[in-house]
């Protein structure tokens, strides 16, 4: 029941991104617009910007980040509902949607990095290399949703698995 709930207020806050950027919606207006009580807001959410930040979670959990196709499939859904993208790459605010999303995607490859090299702890220089390599495809991502209009998202994952560092690169495309 409670995914429910987490999908309908979702959904109700993407229809006011239509018209309003995050700053300007309010938790009340989200509220109104799902018809729920505050309590049952904040029950799920913390913030609007922890819903936002839920919002791409729940659109990003099935991607294989280490898969062109899959990226690629992830990016053309963000181009088909480009104005809540825009809206939330928009919000530079300290809770931007930026800032999760880089640590979203640091933890997953992270994560994906332990596992194929059967360890508890990266060391420095591997966790630095994830987070400058997720810092520039989260840029760049922002960057492409923000600006281009041209650029296919399979020319854009492409070009972000080229740009890895190669020590990554012999983790994740290497057998």
């Amino acid at each position: 029941m409670a995914e429910i709930t987490k999908l309908w207020i979702a959904d109700k806050m993407r229809e006011l991104m239509k018209h309003n950027s995050i700053e300007k919606i309010r938790v009340t207006e989200i509220c109104k617009a799902a018809e729920i009580e505050r309590p049952t807001f904040y029950y799920h959410f913390k913030d609007k910007y922890d819903l936002v930040a839920w919002m791409f979670y729940h659109s990003a959990y099935d991607t294989d980040i280490v898969s062109v196709e899959s990226a690629a499939e992830s990016m053309n859904k963000m181009k088909s509902d480009i104005i809540f993208y825009r809206r939330a790459y928009e919000d530079s605010s300290q809770n931007a949607l930026w800032h999760y999303m880089l640590e979203y995607f640091v933890s997953r490859y992270s994560h994906l990095a332990k596992e194929k090299l059967g360890t508890e702890v990266l060391d420095t220089q591997l966790a630095y290399s994830i987070r400058f390599y997720c810092m520039g495809a989260v840029g760049m991502t922002r960057e492409w949703v923000l600006e281009d209009n041209i650029t296919s998202a399979e020319t854009v994952v492409q070009m972000m698995f080229n740009s890895m560092p190669e020590s990554l690169k012999q983790i994740f495309f290497t057998e």
